[in-house]
């Protein structure tokens, strides 16, 4: 089932085939793949169509749900979320990016904020996880505004472009969520 998220100023929808190339001249920018695992660089047209792809059958699947993040005020495509679904264990890996022009802005905090939502409410995830770069600590501070624990390093853990790269792990349980959610009792 394909879903559609909203927030005060973002639309986050599944990725589609025309999106490919606004992806592709977001994405194939060394300090955006330089912070991404997964992502290549260059970043070519038929990896952003790859990606569309395999997100619509990842949905179809269930295994997991990848959003492209589009501004309100001007219909513009910013960036992409993306949170899987581990089905065994109950969790989910959240993962984000947003084109360099659109850093600093509170995009990404937002749109991670409503996937978590989403992950807890409609996915029914127990737990959601996430992890940055070392030398990304702007992406951890998303993670703490939307209620993430710091849970450890994973020391050298990845090799991005030949070189060993730690790893921060942030996460959030259900219960924990819920209760970040609860009005304050008044004083």
């Amino acid at each position: 089932m394909m879903h559609i998220l909203e927030t005060e100023r973002l639309i986050l929808r599944p990725p589609e085939l025309a999106d490919a190339a606004r992806i592709q001249a977001l994405a194939d920018d060394p300090d955006v793949a330089g912070m991404l695992t997964p992502m290549p660089f260059p970043y070519t047209l038929e990896s952003a169509e790859s990606w569309i792809r395999l997100g619509h059958a990842e949905i179809e699947s269930g295994e997991s749900y990848p959003f492209v993040i589009i501004r309100k005020a001007d219909n513009l495509l910013i960036g992409a979320v993306e949170i899987g679904n581990e089905v065994r264990h109950h969790r989910g890996e959240m993962g984000y990016w947003l084109g360099k022009a659109y850093w600093g802005q509170g995009y990404v905090t937002e749109a991670a904020r409503r996937v978590v939502q989403f992950g807890f409410e409609v996915v029914g995830l127990h737990r959601i996880f996430a992890t940055h770069y070392a030398h990304n600590p702007a992406s951890g501070r998303v993670m703490q505004k939307i209620g993430m624990k710091y849970e450890g390093t994973l020391r050298g853990h990845i090799v991005k472009w030949d070189k060993p790269v730690d790893l921060l792990m942030y996460a959030i349980l259900r219960d924990e969520w819920h209760l970040s959610q609860s009005p304050s009792p008044a004083s």
